[in-house]
């Protein structure tokens, strides 16, 4: 076993120190590339944790009104696969049922929640029926023909491979990273509100999750291993559609390793369930509140560290600016030494403040759950 571990190691690092200096690749950052290298190669590999045998994967299929594009998903799944859950959310259009009926496939079967939970409430419990069964690597994949199942085996790979615990599909990587026969026009077929909107997220989703070098953090074509999965509770996960970012925010509080995965967009026509002037001002507030809650967990519940000064003094410094331009407002000071102060405590504090984020981005775990498991 170290043997294969250190053969493999020592060759993924030739091949990634030789794409680096051909490529540049800066967008996706270190996950990015190393999935790259782990994802040219489509034949199964063996699982960390016994290298003469295939994992054994699951695929969670929420569906909500997904009756006319389901069947078209589930031919697509290939045979890697041993098991396919499909949560019928208390789905109006009897998706699971018309599923069944339309595809004879025995690894197929049919989970039903007895009314309208979301996402996060239906992949709950194919995730819970997934770690019943035994399996180690659990994949999401949507109803609505949005995630190619063709590309499964590719992101699972980091976590086969054992260099992540949970591997997110990325659709704004560089058009050279994609897979072989993507069309680089693929992006432009996204509908440009959801487009803008994870742009306009994406910086805070990063920081309520901890995560600052995921590219596509709203991306919702994942795989987990049991092992994280049991880590982090499954109740204590989102049902709305917050959950992909809420399980982002939970891998970070154990320290779980993420990867991205560079997959193209894929928008068949088919258009969302969510209506954006109701989603907005929710993820707005939920993401916000993951922020303060993952901060004040890693930095100031127990022992303080670098990152809890430099987040408390870049905090000090910012209300100090506030201070100083409200009493300015309230009470003018003589000259223009108010202002002169209240512009120096908010340019000190946002240094500060990016210095934590710096420090944040530096000090996210490395090595996953499974190797840390096997130390012990």
């Amino acid at each position: 076993m170290a043997r294969w571990v250190v053969s493999a190691r020592s060759r993924y690092i030739d091949v990634k120190q030789r794409l680096s200096r051909a490529s540049g690749v800066t967008g996706g950052g270190r996950e990015t590339v190393d999935d790259e290298l782990r994802c040219r190669d489509d034949r199964p590999s063996p699982t960390v944790d016994d290298p003469g045998t295939t994992p054994r994967l699951a695929v969670v299929i929420p569906s909500f009104r997904a009756a006319a594009t389901i069947g078209a998903v589930l031919r697509a799944i290939g045979p890697e696969v041993d098991h396919i859950y499909v949560v019928d959310d208390g789905c109006p259009d009897s998706t699971g049922e018309r599923a069944l009926r339309e595809i004879s496939d025995p690894r197929v079967e049919l989970l039903r929640n007895p009314r309208n939970l979301g996402v996060g409430g239906a992949m709950k419990r194919g995730y819970a029926r997934a770690l019943a069964d035994g399996v180690e690597i659990v994949v999401k994949l949507d109803a609505d023909g949005q995630m190619d199942p063709r590309h499964i085996r590719r992101l699972i790979a980091p976590i086969v491979h054992g260099v992540a615990d949970y591997a997110k599909g990325n659709r704004f990587a560089p058009p050279h990273l994609m897979p072989s026969g993507s069309s680089p026009r693929a992006l432009r077929a996204m509908p440009a509100a959801r487009r803008a909107g994870n742009m306009a997220f994406s910086i805070l989703h990063k920081g309520a999750t901890g995560y600052w070098r995921i590219g596509d953090p709203a991306n919702g074509y994942t795989a987990i291993h049991a092992r994280a999965l049991k880590r982090i509770g499954l109740e204590a996960l989102a049902d709305c559609f917050f959950f992909e970012t809420d399980m982002l925010y939970r891998l970070n509080l154990i320290d779980a390793v993420v990867a991205d995965v560079a997959l193209p967009a894929c928008y068949p026509g088919s258009g969302s369930n969510l209506r954006l002037r109701r989603v907005v001002p929710r993820v707005a507030w939920m993401t916000a509140s993951r922020l303060v809650r993952r901060l004040r967990a890693k930095y100031f519940t127990g022992a303080w560290n670098l990152g809890s000064v430099k987040l408390f003094a870049a905090t000090a410094m910012i209300a100090a600016a506030a201070g100083l331009a409200g009493w300015r407002w309230i009470r003018p000071l003589s000259g223009s030494e108010g202002s002169q102060a209240a512009a120096a405590c908010l340019l000190l504090g946002l240094g500060l403040l990016v210095a934590a984020g710096l420090y944040d981005a530096r000090t996210a775990a490395r090595e996953p759950l499974s190797r840390r498991s096997s130390h012990l």
